[in-house]
């Protein structure tokens, strides 16, 4: 499903999708415990944003049985591209550099990430080391 027919998924609704990213279809009561182990939430809130994000077409409820398995219609790496492209647009003005600049002056990457950050330039410029 594409991101750009639907709405920004919200903070709420995205903690939502990465629980059913990581996790699969999943029923609300799991879902719900999985939020509550990070922050307190409401079951019949989170109820309540599961049904809206399946209105949104962002979730398809799989109503066979009493307790309603939802999965989700975005795509992870697909909506994780399309928030990335707003917000480098928004906030850096386009710029992946400002960006990059940004979050490795404000973070301490460990050698493994530096590693893996060497290795996508290296592929970007076409393998030359």
């Amino acid at each position: 499903m594409d991101l750009e027919k639907h709405p920004k998924p919200t903070e709420a609704e995205l903690e939502i999708l990465q629980v059913l990213w990581q996790n699969g279809p999943s029923t609300v009561r799991f879902v719900h415990d999985k939020l509550s182990e990070t922050k307190d939430a409401g079951y019949t809130t989170t109820l309540k944003l599961m049904q809206i994000m399946a209105e949104k077409k962002m979730l398809e409820a799989d109503k066979a049985n009493r307790s309603h398995v939802f999965r989700p219609l975005l795509k992870e790496e697909a909506t994780q591209k399309q928030l990335l492209d707003r917000f480098l647009d928004s906030t850096f003005r386009g710029s992946a550099s400002r960006l990059v600049m940004q979050a490795l002056g404000n973070h301490t990457a460990s050698r493994e990430e530096l590693d893996e950050i060497r290795n996508l330039l290296d592929k970007l410029e076409g393998g030359k080391k």
